[in-house]
């Protein structure tokens, strides 16, 4: 028992709402456009987004230890400084590795699976870049990561956003289109928002293994702001989709969330520079995503065409 618990901290369990949001838009305007919804190939997809998503956050603590990120981190939190279960010894590095190619493999299986039943190369092609984007964030070579130039932080928006709401609408319709690509933007955004608020912590620890982060890149003052402008894109992208008419009304149901991100950004504007005082606005920027996102699904659903 004790193991199960181990490792449902190591997988970062509560943390999954992350791979829930793009699977539920992606079926919402599955279901708004042709009222299209298989339940199996939804599980399916939910699952395997969500093995992908474990095994990266488990390949992340695994080669944050080998560069000496995580035991450079001395104010780690509940949403920064990775699970430390290396660093508290209650797992040996080599069983996060090979947990990390168990999550991946399993969801290659499902994928492959959804591949075949669906036709086309359409969600090979997804799985193949989701799964190389999840490994090598941190993996060595390449480590998308520690690369600087916001390619780790545009690497997350894009597997937990456009490949992830576009690939559990294609599995639900069969069809390519452009709505669950525009739509997945808000939603890769804020969870790209989830990582970089959580590198502001680890500011420290990652300058010190070269690990270039936006925060590193520009600073703590200037990523805040950063992060102010890119919660407001949020809000806008959303309001000028409804003006387009490319999203229904009812998708403005997702600015009722307006209020959580004044506050997140509230607290980051006054505590960018410290650790713990920041805790809030981290915990906020998740409820942010997981509120914003399950609104502006439900604004699809009940505006069925």
């Amino acid at each position: 028992m004790d193991k199960i618990k181990i490792w449902l901290k190591e997988i970062r369990a509560p943390f999954l709402t992350a791979s829930l949001v793009p699977v539920i838009l992606g079926t919402a305007i599955a279901w708004n456009q042709f009222h299209a919804f298989n339940l199996l190939y939804f599980f399916l997809a939910l699952i395997g987004v969500c093995l992908c998503h474990i095994g990266t956050n488990v390949a992340n603590d695994y080669f944050d230890h080998t560069s000496g990120d995580d035991e450079a981190n001395k104010t780690p939190t509940p949403f920064s400084g990775g699970s430390r279960m290396i660093q508290n010894k209650l797992l040996p590095p080599k069983h996060l590795l090979i947990g990390a190619i168990i999550s991946f493999i399993l969801c290659a299986i499902i994928g492959l699976y959804l591949n075949s039943v669906t036709g086309g190369k359409v969600i090979l092609i997804i799985g193949v870049i989701g799964v190389f984007l999840g490994f090598f964030y941190t993996a060595s070579p390449i480590r998308i990561g520690y690369r600087g130039w916001a390619l780790g932080e545009t690497a997350v928006g894009l597997g937990f956003g456009p490949l992830a709401v576009f690939g559990s609408y294609y599995v639900q319709t069969q069809r390519l289109d452009w709505i669950p690509a525009l739509a997945s933007i808000p939603v890769g955004i804020l969870i790209a928002l989830v990582l970089y608020i959580n590198e502001f912590p680890d500011y420290d620890a990652d300058k010190s293994v070269n690990k270039r982060t936006l925060p590193v890149i520009l600073g703590k003052k200037r990523a805040a702001i950063l992060y102010y402008i890119m919660s407001a894109v949020t809000f806008l992208w959303v309001i000028a989709g409804v003006i387009l008419n490319i999203f229904p009304v009812w998708s403005l149901l997702s600015i009722l969330t307006l209020p959580i991100a004044v506050k997140a950004i509230t607290i980051l504007h006054k505590h960018y520079s410290e650790v713990y005082p920041l805790i809030p606005a981290n915990a906020m920027t998740i409820v942010l995503h997981l509120s914003f996102g399950i609104l502006f699904s439900i604004g699809f659903f009940v505006s069925r065409a």
